[in-house]
């Protein structure tokens, strides 16, 4: 199994369920992480990536650790400081106009949100709201382009989208997509060699449906347009995700694949949660096990069933933990407090 890896988390794209994989498999093979100075949960972002932000890492005596998988805008000559030369690099996309209807739900904090009431009235005049050099505008347009290091208001020229494409091309050995997210960790398996039980997750940092309501047409086309960056990443890379499966797993055992994880995964369920599945904030009985709220999004979490075996409880515990709790956790197991 391959252990040295770099996950570009980008924003709102099933990668906190992703991140929790990573917490999983490092946890359980004893993994260091890149984790943020200080035990933070992101590595400075919105600026671009250094290796002096990980807690650890000395020019002096450059230390390498196994995963880099918090939230970051990248750049590849520092992101290679810290991790081996060997690491392998891959992110996940999510189609834009989704990306940006729960972007807007989540960040309406976001200074180019703050002031409309919805999508359509921010895409009637983008440019009343939007200022292209606010601190925080990357919420509010090409947020993967911006993730992934580019300037989300580029001129969107072939030539200019070209570059693009084939820098990320170089530097990531595959992308992820999150429609097709079981697909995906099959192909994440097979990429990295790991066992169907690595990949197994539950959903993780999702929002309930009652605050996701369906887009007309007309508004898709101005997003799309609006997004247009992302747009073009992300058609680019879902077609080159089905290109790699043809080649390196087939259509056929992909559908075998797929059929395992998800009996795999409703067995879990069944073994490891009340009920049959996610549960709104208010529910969620134990408290460690609470997400995180933010913005106008109602993020759901689980709840365990009672009397499971240690060994069990610790599997279901791990598979449902939060983002910020799961990684509190391991920053404080790779960095002990120094008793008093």
């Amino acid at each position: 199994p391959k252990t040295d890896i770099v996950f570009l988390k980008v924003h709102k794209s099933a990668s906190s369920t992703v991140m929790n994989i990573l917490f999983r498999f490092g946890e359980m093979h004893n993994l260091t992480f890149a984790f943020p100075l200080g035990g933070g949960y992101q590595l400075y972002y919105p600026h671009h990536f250094l290796a002096r932000f990980v807690q650890g890492f000395s020019p002096q005596s450059p230390r390498r650790f196994n995963i880099l998988c918090h939230h970051m805008r990248f750049l590849q000559p520092e992101v290679q400081k810290v991790v081996p030369t060997s690491a392998i690099y891959f992110s996940i996309l999510r189609n834009p106009v989704q990306l940006m209807e729960s972007s807007f739900m989540y960040y309406k904090g976001a200074s180019a949100f703050s002031h409309v009431r919805s999508l359509e009235e921010f895409l009637s005049q983008p440019y009343r709201y939007y200022n292209p050099t606010s601190g925080d505008r990357h919420y509010a347009r090409n947020l993967m382009t911006f993730d992934f290091g580019f300037n989300p208001d580029g001129e969107v020229s072939p030539e200019r989208v070209q570059l693009m494409l084939k820098a990320i091309e170089a530097s990531f050995d595959f992308l992820l997509i999150s429609e097709y997210f079981d697909e995906s960790m099959v192909l994440l398996k097979e990429m990295l060699c790991w066992d169907l039980d690595s990949v197994i997750s539950f959903p993780l940092n999702s929002r309930d449906s009652s605050t996701k309501s369906p887009l007309p047409d007309s508004v898709v086309e101005k997003l799309k347009a609006w997004n247009r960056l992302d747009w073009e990443i992300y058609t680019y890379f879902n077609r080159t995700f089905w290109e790699r499966i043809e080649r390196d797993i087939g259509r056929e055992r992909m559908r075998r694949e797929v059929k395992a994880l998800r009996e795999r995964q409703a067995e879990l369920a069944r073994t490891c949660l009340q009920g049959t599945g996610s549960v709104a904030p208010k529910d969620i009985k134990d408290s460690s096990l609470r997400p995180l709220q933010h913005g106008a999004a109602r993020i759901l979490g689980y709840n365990l069933k009672q009397g499971l075996d240690q060994e069990l409880e610790r599997t279901c515990r791990r598979l449902v933990t939060p983002e910020l709790q799961y990684s509190s956790l391991l920053y404080k197991k790779q960095f002990p407090p120094k008793p008093p």
